[in-house]
């Protein structure tokens, strides 16, 4: 090995020792309950912003159907009046609405889905963070009462610091990998919660033709539907 080698070496060992000195177990572990709980509260707000767009949605389903009541009544008017023309220019309004209701069905039941995942891992996270509050109390206190054994036990056989930190760092390497067991089991989680979808409209300039057909056929069906019933041909 070469002198700056082992001259890196050397540094590298005697920074990681001034790190483990310097390192208060304790802290170590609230640190990892606070980002815990920092991630439930990111997860709340993200349930928060689905279930509002969950009700949007629901809302503009609501008008979309509404206005396709709306237009029903109005074709029946128009052709009770003898306006056959204003009768087929409502019930295309109305089909035009229905569409608009299946659209908005579906991505408020795609947002409904996420809404349930994200309220499963709310529920989950919040009882591994119940359990690592509870296992990083029972660390702390035996943390506190190995460390204050250790400092009656030196006092009484003269044990200095040089044999001291042998101890010390088992306890803090103990503490520091129950800490990212919690924070990795709660990573693993979030990348289980899933990714919502916005609908969009991939249709072929062939698929929307055929179904404007269908449409069309819709409100002729419709037409003479309306007719049949106020006896008109």
């Amino acid at each position: 090995m070469s002198i700056l080698g082992r001259v890196a070496d050397l540094l590298q060992a005697k920074t990681q020792k001034l790190l483990d000195k310097m390192e208060d177990p304790n802290e170590t572990l609230d640190l990892s309950y606070e980002k815990m709980i920092t991630g439930l509260q990111e997860t709340k707000q993200h349930l928060a912003e689905v279930v509002t767009e969950q009700k949007l949605l629901e809302r503009q389903i609501e008008q979309a159907q509404h206005e396709a009541d709306q237009a029903q009544d109005n074709a029946r008017l128009a052709l009770q009046s003898s306006h056959e023309d204003l009768a087929r220019t409502a019930l295309s309004q109305r089909q035009a609405a229905l569409e608009k209701v299946g659209t908005l069905g579906k991505a408020r039941d795609s947002i409904a889905v996420q809404a349930d995942k994200l309220i499963g891992y709310q529920r989950t996270l919040e009882t591994r963070i119940e359990q690592f509050r509870i296992q990083k109390e029972v660390m702390k206190s035996s943390y506190a009462a190995a460390q204050a054994q250790v400092k009656v036990t030196e006092s009484i056989t003269g044990v200095g610091d040089h044999l001291s930190h042998v101890g010390d760092t088992m306890r803090r390497a103990e503490d520091k990998v129950a800490g990212m067991q919690a924070k990795a089991d709660a990573m693993s989680d979030l990348m289980q919660s899933g990714i919502l979808q916005d609908p969009l409209d991939n249709r072929s300039s062939v698929d929307r033709e055929l179904q404007n057909l269908r449409s069309n056929n819709a409100v002729d069906a419709e037409l003479e539907k309306l007719k049949a019933e106020l006896g008109k041909s």
